[in-house]
């Protein structure tokens, strides 16, 4: 691969990552606030507009870094005999379910159905955070 095409998709695999991941952190903090707002009796409306539109472009960002990560992957060879590019694919792939769980109750909360208390969601927020670290050791130590 030429170096100038590695070294772009590089930097837009690392800013699509990066993007993505916000999303997957404050989607569900959006959920913490619509829980403790509407245990105050606030109008939480404007929250749930925020989450719609944070989640698209999560997903949109998502795309990108897939797109550009596994173009790099391909490229230079790490699909044969990189044990940490598979692992690390298996986290990513959690992450999606994870970010559509989270959107699902979004919808849940808009429709009133949702019946997780603003702790439980806050852990439930901590989620990504644990997964993150595994990513980021797997793809700098490249333990296997």
């Amino acid at each position: 691969m030429h170096p100038q095409l590695y070294l772009w998709l590089t930097v837009i695999h690392f800013v699509s990552v990066m993007a993505y991941v916000v999303s997957l952190f404050y989607l569900p903090r959006i959920l913490v606030h619509i829980a403790e707002g509407r245990a105050e009796g606030q109008s939480v409306d404007r929250l749930f507009i925020m989450a719609r539109k944070l989640f698209k472009f999560g997903h949109i960002m998502f795309v990108v870094a897939l797109a550009s990560g596994l173009w790099i992957a391909w490229k230079l060879g790490y699909f044969s005999g990189q044990g940490w590019l598979h692992a690390k694919l298996i986290l990513v792939f959690l992450f999606i379910g994870y970010n559509h769980m989270t959107f699902g109750m979004v919808r849940k909360a808009e429709r009133g159905t949702l019946t997780w208390s603003s702790n439980a969601l806050r852990w439930f927020n901590e989620i990504p955070l644990i997964a993150l670290i595994a990513i980021v050791y797997l793809v700098v130590a490249k333990p296997f």
